[in-house]
């Protein structure tokens, strides 16, 4: 952020770098210092929410608690189909994970977007769902 006074009108002139992200069919204003420095208000709440919901369940799948992600959602009330695509994004390349998280994924991502099916190659994810390459984890584990 630069402030200046400009003597000739006499007034203070801030200058704030800051950029537009497409979030929900919308634009929201993004200043630059949150994007590394505060991701309070910088994430996406739906993709966030969605992340998390699904690892909770990938854990109560993988303890036994539940031994489908059919039963878990009739338990938790949920179709099946909605449920099954979350749970989809258990198989995101960390790093895209986390830039979600951050909020430095690509302007336009939603969740319409991530619940097309999502190639399990990391390297293949980051290309179709537009980020940024040179990750060092780029390919999904055998397994």
């Amino acid at each position: 952020m630069n402030r200046r006074f400009d003597e000739k009108n006499q007034m203070l002139i801030v200058d704030i770098p800051m950029r537009l992200k497409k979030r929900g069919g919308r634009r929201i204003i993004v200043p630059e210092r949150l994007q590394s420095t505060d991701t309070k208000h910088n994430y996406s709440e739906s993709l966030a929410l969605a992340i998390t919901r699904a690892h909770l369940w990938k854990e109560l799948i993988d303890s036994g608690k539940f031994a489908s992600i059919s039963e878990l959602a009739q338990a938790i009330g949920l179709e099946v189909s909605y449920a099954a695509r979350l749970y989809r994004l258990t198989l995101l390349a960390p790093d895209i994970i986390e830039a979600i998280l951050d909020g430095r994924e690509p302007d336009g991502m939603s969740m319409r977007i991530l619940s097309q099916p999502i190639p399990l190659d990391w390297k293949e994810q980051r290309e179709l769902l537009g980020f940024e390459h040179g990750n060092s984890q780029t390919e999904h584990p055998a397994t």
